[in-house]
C-alpha cells in the first residue's frame, strides 16, 4: 500500500514505517536489520542489538471497519517460514510493546503484520493473556500478591503506551493533509527519536513516571 499504516521502534534503533515485503494488500513483513547490519537480510546470523520492539498505528491511520492488525515473529523453517502469534493492536489499543526472546533473536528478526477480523485477534490476544496468567500464578484460582509487588515497576504496555504517548504529543505538531489523509513527514519521526533517545540517555528512568 502506498499509504504506510504501522511504526514499528526496536529499542535503540529508529522508527521504521515502511515494510521490506508486501506480500499482499494486507499483509506487511518488516526485515528489521541486526546491531551493525548495513541491510534487512532475514538470512543474517547476526545478533539483534535490541530485546524489545514497539509497533503502533501511525497517526491518522484508520484500519478497515472490523479488522485489527495481528503481530507474528516469522523465523526460517525446514518446510518454509513459520510464524509465532505475539498479539495485536487496532482501535482502543493503538500500541504494543513485544519482548523477544534470546531464541527468537538469533539473528536478523522479521516481523509480519496481517490485517484479520478483529474478533479472531480479540480471541487469540484473550487466550494468550489466560496462558500467561496461569503460568504466572502456578496454576492458582487465586494469586497470592506478595510484598513487593506494590513497588513494581510499570508493565510493559503501560511503557508502551507512554512511549507512544510522547510521539503523539510530538508528533501532532507536524501533521498536515495529503488530499483527505491526515499526513505526517518522515523527518518528524527521525527528529522525535532523536529528542526521546537523548531524554532516555539523559534521564533513563522518565518513563516509570507517571508524571
Amino acid at each position: 500500500m502506498s499509504q504506510p499504516l504501522f511504526g514499528l521502534v526496536p529499542a535503540g534503533q529508529p522508527v521504521i514505517v515502511s515494510p521490506s515485503e508486501t506480500p499482499t494488500p494486507t499483509t506487511f513483513l518488516f526485515a528489521i536489520p541486526a546491531a551493525n547490519s548495513p541491510s534487512p537480510s532475514p538470512s543474517s546470523s547476526a545478533s539483534p542489538s535490541f530485546s524489545h520492539i514497539v509497533v503502533f498505528l501511525l497517526p491518522g491511520v484508520v484500519l478497515p471497519e472490523g479488522t485489527a492488525a495481528a503481530i507474528y515473529l516469522v523465523t526460517p523453517g525446514q518446510d518454509g517460514p513459520a510464524s509465532k502469534f505475539l498479539g495485536g493492536i487496532g482501535p482502543g489499543k493503538e500500541s504494543a510493546i513485544f519482548k523477544l526472546s534470546a531464541s527468537s533473536a538469533a539473528g536478523n528478526v522479521v516481523l509480519g503484520i496481517s490485517l484479520e477480523p478483529a474478533d479472531s485477534v480479540g480471541a487469540r490476544m484473550a487466550e494468550m493473556a489466560a496462558a500467561k496468567s496461569a503460568s504466572c500464578n502456578g496454576g492458582a484460582l487465586v494469586p497470592v500478591p506478595s510484598s513487593s509487588q506494590a513497588q513494581q515497576q510499570p508493565s510493559t504496555i503501560v511503557l508502551a503506551q507512554r512511549i507512544i504517548q510522547n510521539a503523539f504529543n510530538f508528533l501532532a505538531s507536524f501533521s498536515g493533509t495529503a488530499g483527505q489523509v491526515e499526513v505526517v513527514p518522515l523527518k518528524a519521526f527521525e527528529e522525535w527519536w532523536k529528542k526521546f533517545e537523548s531524554k532516555v540517555r539523559s534521564d533513563p528512568g522518565f518513563l516509570e513516571r507517571s508524571d
